[in-house]
């Protein structure tokens, strides 16, 4: 059975290739691009991982991996943030709100999934940052 990833991004471009690159490593996906669905989503979708953009209108990924982290049925989901805030403190600021992982925009494709599949399956993959 594929796993599950649910897409948090509300630029379209990013949304469909994030999703189709999801797609072509055999992993099945929802995408959200109004932040404000994104936890009934979730909760309908029940994905392996969310893939969550930071920078977003009406409500932040901040906003959302907190929420996440405090729902009782949602918290253990590992959450993979994408963001184009690239600086230190923007990355300790992602992770103290709760998120597993951090990838930079203009995203590497090869650590995209690397850390898609580390999350997926459970396992913690170190955060980064791209340049």
């Amino acid at each position: 059975m594929a796993k599950r990833v649910l897409v948090v991004e509300d630029n379209e471009l990013n949304l469909r290739l994030f999703c189709d690159l999801l797609r072509a490593h055999d992993y099945e996906t929802e995408g959200v691009r109004d932040g404000r669905e994104a936890l009934d989503r979730a909760r309908a979708f029940m994905p392996d991982l969310i893939v969550m953009d930071i920078q977003m209108p009406h409500v932040t990924g901040l906003e959302l991996t907190e929420a996440i982290r405090a729902d009782e049925t949602l918290r253990t989901m590992p959450i993979m943030a994408v963001t184009a805030y690239a600086g230190k403190a923007d990355e300790d600021r992602i992770r103290a709100a709760g998120a597993d992982a951090y990838v930079s925009k203009p995203i590497s494709l090869m650590r995209f999934i690397e850390t898609v599949e580390g999350l997926a399956n459970r396992t913690i993959a170190p955060a980064t940052t791209e340049a």
